[in-house]
């Protein structure tokens, strides 16, 4: 999915997130300080030209420099501008650090209009600065994240969180439930489906002998049923009905080994039971080198995999580290991820 001389480079829209976090700052950073990205990658800023503009302000630049646009193809992608297409009402009123309301309500329409301009062919990916979630409940919108808004928004029922450093990807059969309601989840439909959607990314990434590794759910994989039986009744079987279709697969792994083993190379495809079994060892691992991409979308999706950081909204600090990495692998994906989208599509149905 590398680009030839003869590519056009992606383009690729940027939500700013809750503005009340560190969203706008870090956009701003990536876009005033690192035009080799540009290169890369066209950037439109979806979100809020007066958010912006005071951003670039705060870090000591000019607000002239942020330029509004009507489409995404208006984007001129000149060095030294950030060119934003207003989604809404101006969120200028918000205050740094605290929940609001209307930031919530913002940062959900930043998302839901870059899937519309991503559905309409206008934008070829897109990247996502973090939403607060309690923002986002308090405007009555109860996603329980990014990743389950994205896919309703393109209509897909069979997706996965996953976190990726390298050339190592976590997969999480669930995410942003309850435990209790996570160990619900772990059932046969659920890790089948993972289970294709995870082989046909490898195998779209030209990695199809790559077995993808699977977690056990229980401390040592339940250890022949002594701590629990849901790894030899549920996810032994889905192993074993992968390999049957021809997805190389591997396990029940206890979580424990598996995730030291991934780090040091002998795993690039990974199945995490529950979101702090996939995200505690890789956080611990890679901090802020790594991204969130969702797989199962038809246009690429990748985030950075941090959140608001309210505690230092507006202090000039935070990193724009992730979110320029996020940008750098959306920008590598997206020429061939037409093939992941038909790929994954093809082996569990959408």
């Amino acid at each position: 999915m590398t680009q030839t001389p003869t590519t056009p480079v992606p383009l690729l829209a940027v939500t700013l997130g809750d503005v009340a976090g560190i969203g706008p700052e870090i956009t701003a950073k990536m876009l005033m300080g690192h035009d080799a990205l540009r290169q890369k990658a066209r950037l439109v800023v979806i979100g809020d030209v007066a958010v912006m503009q005071n951003a670039v302000r705060s870090l000591g630049g000019d607000p002239a420099i942020v330029r509004e646009v009507a489409r995404p193809a208006d984007a001129t992608n000149t060095p030294g501008t950030i060119e934003v297409l207003q989604a809404g009402p101006s969120l200028a009123h918000v205050k740094l650090g605290e929940i609001s309301a209307d930031a919530g309500d913002g940062s959900v329409r930043f998302v839901t209009t870059a899937c519309a301009l991503a559905r309409a062919g206008e934008v070829d990916g897109i990247v996502t600065a973090p939403l607060n979630k309690a923002a986002m409940h308090a405007a009555g919108h109860k996603w329980p994240g990014h990743t389950e808004l994205l896919a309703h928004e393109f209509g897909v029922k069979t997706f996965s969180l996953v976190l990726s450093a390298g050339d190592l990807y976590v997969f999480h059969a669930t995410t942003h439930v309850s435990l209790r309601q996570a160990i619900e989840d772990v059932n046969p439909t659920r890790m089948r489906a993972v289970l294709r959607l995870a082989g046909a990314f490898a195998k779209a990434l030209g990695r199809g002998d790559k077995p993808v590794a699977v977690a056990g759910l229980n401390p040592h994989a339940g250890e022949n049923g002594i701590f629990g039986s849901e790894d030899a009744d549920i996810l032994a079987p889905a192993v074993a009905e992968a390999n049957a279709a021809g997805i190389l697969a591997a396990g029940p792994i206890p979580a424990d080994a598996l995730f030291p083993q991934a780090v040091r190379g002998k795993w690039e495809f990974v199945i995490a039971c529950y979101h702090d079994q996939g995200h505690a060892p890789f956080k611990s691992v890679y901090g802020d080198d790594g991204v969130n991409i969702t797989v199962g979308l038809p246009v690429v999706r990748v985030s950075v995999d941090h959140g608001t950081a309210f505690d230092i909204a507006g202090k000039g600090i935070a990193r724009e580290d992730s979110l320029i990495l996020a940008a750098e692998r959306a920008a590598n994906l997206a020429p061939g991820w037409g093939h992941v989208w038909e790929t994954a599509r093809a082996q569990t149905g959408g």
